[in-house]
């Protein structure tokens, strides 16, 4: 039996590990870069358990990025910054606007859509987040919204830029559990769509509240068919990524990169993008990579010794010692996660902690494909909640409005995003109804 086994095979662990473990936490703290923390944290911990052979780290680091899945980090990330640069994103966000001009709160809906239509192309909630924002918040507060609600329905928005297919995050935690990625992006189809909605329907509530953006334009065909023909090269862009991966013709890797391709030649025929501009871009694209990669490489081995250590199946042992009902093991997950994407950023939560939970939820019959996608949409509440969240460092970056201000204003957009992690964790079928029987 799989207790007993989880039984024998917990270990006690001492200050060989802890001390490495509050190391690395006292690193991030001092502000040193995660990559850095990770590694030598890593190191710390081989040198004084052995518990495998310090000649591994180099062959583990280059194993940890020798793959092809991730070289569709990059190229999400430069087709996001094309986007940008060539103001597709711009009609993308007249599509979005067109759509909704019918609602009560049809620039705030607008807005968030302008964020999952930007999501279905860079994968990344930071470039949503200072894309769009830049180009709607000065709109809202005009509208009648206060410039911190405002900066804060953008930053809540932009959390779709890992929640909605094709996402990095995804693609990450596919690559440390062995999950393919575009599994993981038919499976979160419908739950990054809700999270999108409850972010809408949020807005419009609390429009209704305090009347931010009473009137309305009213929809109008003529309009919305004038918007998507002049929106139509954007448009393509997110229907070849997501259509050419659902229908299996692309890899999530291929598909970046004809997306890439794609966008650069439209913005050549359509004279916005020059050759002066590619240096610039591969400059952007490259620093954000440059977080990224150097956290995945040292990851695995540091996930190796946590494993060599028996530190999975330990907390497994511990976490079902204290209770053995599944819905409050999910209630605890979900807390850890929360609480982890509070103080750190995507990447390294899960590096550290999807080997470490895996084992929690298969043992309470939680399938590896429901468990990414909880995870993944967990973390992504922590972009707008503080001391990290990423999201409200940007819009405030951006607007120099004050952090905690907007983080306020971000509560509701919260509470709404955590009723779907909740949805999600204990309704399996919203994450795999588009799933092979197998799941």
């Amino acid at each position: 039996m799989l207790w007993q086994q989880l039984q024998e095979q917990t270990v006690d662990l001492g200050w060989e590990f802890y001390g490495p473990v509050l190391l690395m936490v006292g690193l991030i703290a001092l502000a040193v870069p995660v990559w850095a923390a990770l590694g030598i944290g890593a190191v710390a911990m081989l040198l004084i358990t052995d518990a495998l052979p310090i000649s591994l780290m180099g062959e583990s680091l280059f194993d940890g990025i020798d793959h092809f899945a991730l070289i569709a980090v990059p190229l999400f990330v430069l087709t996001g910054d094309v986007l940008v640069r060539t103001g597709l994103s711009n009609r993308l966000l007249d599509v979005a606007d067109a759509t909704t001009g019918g609602f009560r709160a049809g620039l705030g809906t607008a807005t968030v859509l302008g964020c999952g239509f930007f999501a279905c192309i860079s994968g990344s909630d930071a470039a949503g987040a200072a894309a769009v924002g830049r180009m709607t918040i000065h709109k809202l507060v005009d509208k009648g919204y206060p410039r911190p609600y405002a900066c804060a329905l953008v930053a809540s928005g932009a959390c779709t830029g890992i929640l909605i297919p094709p996402s990095i995050a995804y693609i990450i935690v596919g690559l440390i559990l062995g999950v393919s990625a575009s599994t993981l992006f038919l499976a979160a189809a419908i739950p990054g769509v809700l999270i999108m909605l409850s972010i809408m329907i949020t807005n419009m509530i609390l429009n209704q509240i305090h009347g931010y953006e009473g009137d309305t334009q009213g929809f109008s065909l003529a309009r919305w068919r004038r918007a998507v023909w002049d929106g139509r090269y954007a448009l393509l862009v997110p229907f070849i990524i997501l259509g050419g991966i659902y229908s299996g013709i692309f890899t999530p890797t291929e598909a970046a990169a004809v997306a890439v391709a794609t966008t650069i030649i439209i913005g050549m025929l359509q004279g916005s993008l020059t050759l002066a501009d590619f240096p610039k871009m591969l400059v952007s694209s490259a620093k954000v990579n440059g977080v990224i990669l150097p956290i995945i490489a040292l990851s695995l081995p540091l996930a190796q010794t946590l494993a060599a250590l028996q530190v999975p199946q330990g907390f497994v042992f511990a976490m079902t010692s204290l209770t053995d009902e599944p819905a409050i093991i999910i209630l605890l997950m979900i807390g850890i996660l929360i609480a982890a994407g509070c103080v750190m950023e995507t990447t390294p939560n899960i590096v550290i902690l999807a080997p470490i939970l895996l084992p929690l939820a298969q043992e309470i019959g939680m399938n590896d494909i429901q468990f990414c996608v909880m995870m993944v949409t967990a973390l992504g509440v922590g972009f707008i909640t503080p001391p990290l969240g990423l999201n409200l460092f940007v819009i405030s970056g951006i607007t120099g409005e004050s952090v905690l201000k907007i983080a306020w204003r971000a509560i509701p957009y919260v509470f709404g995003m955590l009723v779907v992690v909740l949805l999600i964790a204990y309704v399996p079928v919203i994450s795999t109804v588009f799933l092979p029987d197998i799941y």
